[in-house]
C-alpha cells in the first residue's frame, strides 16, 4: 500500500513546521538530525527513523519526507539494506517540491 505524504509535513518545501499539530517542540525537531545518515557510514544496527508526527504513539510509521530524502539524496545505506530486507516499506508518495536538506526543515525563525 502507497503511503502518501501528510500536509503538514516539514520535509516539503512551503510547509512551516510550527504549524505541525498536537504541538510542535523545534527543540525535538532539532534532536531529528540523529535520524540522518552520516556521509560514508554505515552501521545497520543504529538506524534512527524518522516517525511521522501522524503516527500513533507505539505505532510509529517512518515520515515519507525523510524516507524519499534518505533514501536518495541522502544515501542512508542502513536504511536501503532495510528495505531490501522487508523490514521498512518504502512505497511512498511524495507531495510537491521537497527541502534537499535536514537543516532546511527547521523553522525559519
Amino acid at each position: 500500500m502507497t503511503r502518501r505524504q501528510c500536509s503538514h509535513c516539514p520535509w516539503k518545501v512551503g510547509t512551516d513546521p510550527r504549524d505541525i499539530p498536537n504541538g510542535y517542540d523545534v527543540a525535538k525537531h532539532r534532536a531529528l538530525a540523529e535520524t540522518m545518515a552520516a556521509p560514508g557510514a554505515f552501521n545497520p544496527a543504529e538506524l534512527r527513523i524518522m516517525a511521522c508526527h501522524e503516527s500513533a504513539p507505539g505505532r510509529e510509521l517512518p515520515c515519507v519526507g525523510w524516507l524519499h530524502n534518505q533514501l536518495g539524496d541522502g544515501n542512508n545505506l542502513a536504511l536501503r539494506l532495510a528495505v531490501i530486507r522487508g523490514r521498512v516499506a518504502a512505497d511512498i508518495e511524495i507531495d510537491g517540491p521537497q527541502h534537499e536538506t535536514f537543516e532546511a526543515t527547521l523553522p525559519r525563525r
